[in-house]
Order: C-alpha cells, then sequence, then structure tokens
C-alpha cells in the first residue's frame, strides 16, 4: 500500500480526546487526526519521531493525517483505517501462504444482522471469513501484543467467528502487526483476560489466529512476513 502523497516528518507533542495530535512539523505546530481508537499505549511520548500525511480536501476539517510514529527504533502505522487496505493487497498479491490463489476476494460481508467480518474469501470452492486485527503494542523488543485496552468488539467477533465455523466456514483472525522488527506475537491476556480466554476457546473449536507483520516506510507499507504466536 502505497501512500499518495510524500509523509511530513515531525515531533508528537501530544494526542487528546483520542482523535487529535499535535504535530511539531516546519517549525509550526499542526493539529492532525489521528485515525486510532485504542489506547496507543507506548507510543505517545513526547517528541517521538512521526509522519503524516496531507489532505487539500477542503471538506475536511483536518488536513493532516497521523500515519507512522517511530517507537525504540521500530517504525509503528497507527492508522486503523489502512489495516484492510493493506492485508486486501496482500490478498490480491498472494503474500499470505494460507489464502494463495484465491477465486474471490469480498470485503465488508455480514454474516448476521450483528455483525459483519473484514474479508469473505474463496479458496478451492470453500468459503473463508477473515477478521483483521490491527496491532501496535510491543512491551518486549520482539514481542508484539494485542489488544492494547479491553475489548468487547473484539470477543464478540471471536464468538460469532466460533459459530460461523460450526456451520461450516473456515474461520480466520488476522492479526496485522505494523510494527517493524518483531519476531513473535501473543495476546496481552494481563490487558483483556477475556480476550484471552475467548481466544483459547475459539483455538479449540476450530478458528485459525494468524500474524504477519508488516515492512513499513514513509512512503509505503505492506505485508512482509508471519510471526509466531506464542500463549502463555
Amino acid at each position: 500500500m502505497e501512500f499518495t502523497n510524500s509523509l511530513i516528518k515531525g515531533k508528537l507533542v501530544k494526542r487528546y480526546k483520542r482523535f487529535f495530535a499535535d504535530i511539531k512539523a516546519n517549525k509550526e505546530i499542526i493539529t492532525a487526526h489521528c485515525p486510532n481508537t485504542g489506547s496507543m499505549m507506548g507510543l505517545l511520548d513526547k517528541n517521538n519521531d512521526v509522519w503524516v500525511s496531507k489532505n487539500d480536501n477542503p471538506k475536511r476539517k483536518l488536513k493532516y493525517t497521523l500515519e507512522i510514529i517511530k517507537v525504540k527504533n521500530n517504525l509503528v502505522g497507527v492508522n486503523t483505517h489502512l489495516a484492510n487496505k493493506i492485508v486486501a493487497e496482500g490478498l490480491k498479491n498472494n503474500s499470505f501462504k494460507e489464502f494463495n490463489n484465491l477465486k474471490n476476494i469480498q470485503p465488508e460481508v455480514f454474516y448476521n444482522k450483528e455483525t459483519r467480518f473484514d474479508f469473505l474469501v474463496n479458496k478451492n470452492n470453500k468459503n473463508i471469513f477473515i477478521e483483521v486485527k490491527n496491532v501496535t503494542l510491543f512491551r518486549d523488543c520482539k514481542v508484539s501484543e494485542f489488544p492494547d485496552a479491553p475489548t468487547s468488539r473484539g470477543t464478540k467477533h471471536i464468538k460469532t467467528l466460533v459459530e460461523a465455523s460450526k456451520k461450516g466456514f473456515k474461520s480466520y483472525v488476522l492479526f496485522l502487526v505494523q510494527i517493524e522488527n518483531m519476531k513473535y506475537f501473543k495476546i496481552a491476556k494481563d490487558i483483556d483476560k477475556d480476550y484471552y480466554q475467548n481466544y483459547l476457546i475459539a483455538k479449540k473449536s476450530g478458528v485459525q489466529f494468524l500474524a504477519y507483520k508488516c515492512k513499513i516506510d514513509p512512503k509505503q507499507i505492506k505485508i512482509d512476513k508471519k510471526l509466531k504466536i506464542i500463549d502463555e
């Protein structure tokens, strides 16, 4: 996924009201949209290097969008709105070993009236649901984690994928690790014990869990390679 325009580098001043971030760039303070509803734990230290995109659409209230933060020498993609776009490109380009040579890729498909999943794909005449979770948390230099805050929505998705798998669908949760240099992935059970317990139940019920990290730079973000998932 290539950025349309060159990103602007700056320094983080602060994030506030969830959706706003003040950035010092070109000797002035600009306010950028923060497209991430999570806690962004560990990412928000003042003076962290950041990159923002600019959009001159007159209908937008904020011209800038926070895209990347540098933390402990790792670039982290924080725009959760791009996660499905990155995965869609990866599916089309056969970037995932589990999803090569797909016949059909449908985004945002309703499973029932209450729940829709990020993708419905078909491989070997088998329908497969894929739910994408964007990952930006790391507390160890090589281990990425999800979630960064309690997620009732994430737990609901896992439970519904269990239901779908019992009805004959193959079901996957794909953790998209938008963090450089990671080697492993795990569920942050100290942050959301309920999510972890449902993750274990889902594994026994046939739901598959995958983690893939991204290659990130200020020009593009794309799928890199699969990470080992560790259970503790």
